[in-house]
């Protein structure tokens, strides 16, 4: 896959078919999308995932903006998704003022030479997001592109949308939130080193600090799978679904920074893999973040939780 960062300035020579989104969460609704481009691509065009980066509400807002898909995860989902052309077009004033038929003219046809445009029915571009799939339609006879429209994804009558996941994550109902995306809600980054405490007491864990941006749930443990990747891929562990349980949260029992953190105990590792990434899967959430009068009486409610984790995985 390649991607397109950076820059407003380029130009994909092959006819393409391309798909327009934020793709936050990566939900069903997208993966539908995604499909029918896969099909496109079938027929012998290239195949492009268009989207703004920053987004146009993280550009505009005023507050950090959390999102349920890092940029990095989305390339990961791109590229497994063997996608040919990532395009992460530079959003600033100068685009959000652009007025949406200079959009579908000099972007989607001129550079992209787009002769499909897969569509969902709340796609919008152009300046104040005036630009919608009906002038998608009313456009393409004069660019040369056919439009496919996607329907919405419906789970129980409710329309599925990254809202409406990001609302189930903050909740912490994981077990729903997988429902609608299609997949566990996923947590990823580099591992890292972190206090050492619980293999003072005979209980390893792996350590991800996850990006600012990042859409956690409530602080608390939960049922998890945790998947390793080394540099190398050359590691027996690597790719496999491994069985663990995580804490969300700042650790308060000791640590005082209150800094934000992804522990995860596997179920039978002990493999050192600081440096590496790693992917954690939230399946379920157990309890919520708890502060102990020591360490004696975090290390029994450990032991408890890993137990029930056995429970839970059947192992």
């Amino acid at each position: 896959m390649k991607i397109i960062e950076n820059t407003a300035e380029f130009h994909i020579e092959a006819e393409t078919a391309v798909a327009i989104g934020k793709f936050d969460g990566f939900h069903r609704g997208h993966q539908k999308l995604l499909g029918q481009l896969k099909r496109q691509q079938e027929k012998g065009l290239r195949s492009v995932v268009f989207t703004f980066v920053p987004s146009p509400a993280a550009f505009f807002s005023r507050e950090p903006v959390r999102e349920l898909s890092t940029l990095e995860e989305k390339r990961r989902i791109f590229e497994n998704a063997e996608v040919d052309y990532l395009v992460e077009y530079p959003f600033c004033q100068e685009i959000a003022d652009m007025e949406p038929e200079t959009f579908i003219k000099e972007v989607l046809s001129d550079r992209i030479h787009a002769r499909c445009v897969v569509a969902g029915e709340d796609v919008s571009y152009g300046k104040c997001g005036a630009g919608d799939y009906k002038l998608l339609q009313r456009m393409a006879p004069g660019h040369g592109y056919e439009v496919i429209l996607i329907e919405k994804v419906l789970h129980e009558g409710k329309e599925v949308s990254s809202t409406c996941v990001r609302e189930e994550v903050g909740l912490g109902n994981m077990e729903l939130a997988a429902e609608l995306l299609g997949m566990p809600y996923q947590v990823s980054g580099e591992i890292i080193h972190g206090r050492k405490l619980g293999r003072t007491i005979g209980m390893p864990t792996v350590n991800l600090q996850p990006p600012q941006d990042k859409l956690l749930p409530p602080r608390g443990v939960y049922y998890s799978y945790a998947y390793l990747h080394s540099k190398g891929g050359d590691r027996p562990y690597d790719g496999k679904r491994l069985a663990a349980i995580t804490n969300i949260g700042t650790k308060p029992t000791v640590d005082q920074r209150s800094v934000m953190g992804v522990e995860t105990y596997i179920y039978d590792f002990d493999s050192d893999v600081y440096g590496q990434e790693m992917e954690v899967s939230l399946l379920k959430y157990k309890r919520p973040e708890m502060r102990f009068d020591g360490v004696d009486a975090l290390k029994a409610q450990m032991a408890a939780d890993i137990a029930d984790g056995r429970e839970y995985h059947g192992l």
